[in-house]
């Protein structure tokens, strides 16, 4: 087995980039934060686009951030 991830993000040249893969938790045993909502729907973490995520975690759960990746 190859010790390489199964993708890798390349940051794209200036100051926004792309947010590198291991930074967005996903997986059965994983719990997703608001932070993670935030980031994986590609929006800048501020106190209204973390209770935006709050909100929608309690409404629908884990599948909240399986719609926000591919």
């Amino acid at each position: 087995m190859s010790e390489e991830p199964e993708s890798i993000t390349a940051a794209v040249p200036g100051p926004e980039g792309v947010t590198p893969d291991r930074l967005l938790h996903t997986g059965a045993s994983d719990r997703p934060s608001a932070e993670d909502l935030v980031l994986a729907s590609g929006r800048d973490l501020t106190p209204d686009t973390l209770e935006w995520a709050r909100r929608k975690l309690a409404a629908e759960g884990r599948s909240a951030i399986d719609k926000q990746l591919p």
